[in-house]
């Protein structure tokens, strides 16, 4: 990998800051640049870096895909309105859940999300707005998982070999590429970004894909968007790394009114780490397990049985797929 890791003690934000805006501007010099924002912390500190770098030559989009959590679209560009920056909306679900029918394989569903963002949609818009650079925000550790082999994070393309320009038709900026989300978040917050974005809880690039074990469609995507939000309402107090909720592929037998119920399973995480390197399970309380469960069966449909992740990680991963 040759990529050099700037450590969070190492880490001055507004001396990188004042770096990378001038790394951009000098990559893109006069011409057009286009941005992927998705709202996590990553994407939003280089949208902010990209604005401050190229303003009115940088066109920020937000790729409603069909995969993200409930009211994500609207909800980011209201935040980036309000902190002057323009955002369109793509509608991309009929792409996105075209290039996932019928995938199981949790690889073969990364390269799907990848080939769709990067080529079908990015590629086109490149294409329509005469762009020949695009500003996405893959860390350190997305870049350290996949050469490892642990898992394909849908941004690397670079780092496996890939011609982003001879593939795809332009050029990848990753400002932020040396830094792990510790770093990601002091250098968000020394940029103005409301505490709301640099301290959320991190959100993987093939967003609710990377939590439905077994194909990915509309309905079960649906079910797992709605545990999500559970998941969120009830956690966001505890000060954990990150935790989410996961919809498992096969059936299991309950019992409602009475009468067999075969229903989902919905897996629920939740982490204590500090570069998601290592993390250890939240010690929860059983009251907001037996909350978390009594709400999920309640409000997400057909959902028979939750449980909870006690493994660590290694051997397990923060996300399941």
């Amino acid at each position: 990998m040759k990529v050099a890791e700037i450590k969070l003690e190492d880490l001055k934000p507004t001396e990188f800051i004042d770096e990378q805006v001038k790394a951009i501007s000098s990559a893109v010099g006069k011409e057009l640049a286009i941005n992927a924002l998705s709202g996590g912390v990553d994407s939003s500190a280089v949208t902010l870096l990209g604005h401050k770098a190229l303003g009115s030559r940088l066109k920020t989009y937000f790729i409603e895909n069909g995969i993200m959590r409930e009211g994500e679209p609207q909800r980011i560009v209201s935040l980036f309105k309000n902190l002057g920056v323009p955002v369109e909306i793509v509608d991309a679900r009929k792409e996105f859940f075209g290039a996932l029918k019928g995938l199981i394989d949790p690889e073969e569903k990364r390269e799907a999300i990848t080939q769709t963002f990067y080529k079908t949609v990015f590629g086109r818009l490149v294409r329509e707005g005469r762009a020949k650079y695009l500003l996405q925000g893959t860390n350190y550790t997305d870049v350290e998982e996949t050469v490892a082999g642990v898992k394909r994070q849908h941004n690397i393309l670079e780092q496996l070999g890939i011609d982003t320009q001879k593939e795809f038709g332009y050029k990848v900026i990753e400002p932020i590429i040396q830094l792990r989300k510790t770093g990601v978040r002091s250098v968000a917050r020394a940029l103005g970004l409301p505490e709301e974005l640099y301290n959320r809880p991190p959100f993987p690039g093939p967003a609710l894909a990377a939590r439905v074990i077994g194909e990915v469609t509309p309905d079960r995507v649906e079910l797992v968007r709605l545990a999500t939000k559970v998941v969120e309402e009830e956690l966001s107090n505890t000060k954990a790394f990150q935790y989410l909720a996961i919809l498992h592929e096969d059936k299991v037998t309950g019992v409602r009114n009475n009468k067999r119920d075969f229903g989902f399973q919905i897996e629920v995480r939740c982490w204590d780490s500090s570069d998601a390197v290592t993390a250890k399970p939240t010690r929860l309380s059983f009251d907001i397990l037996e909350r978390l469960s009594q709400r999920i069966t309640t409000e997400v449909p057909g959902v028979v049985s939750v449980t909870y992740n006690i493994a660590t990680k290694p051997p397990s991963t923060i996300e399941a797929v």
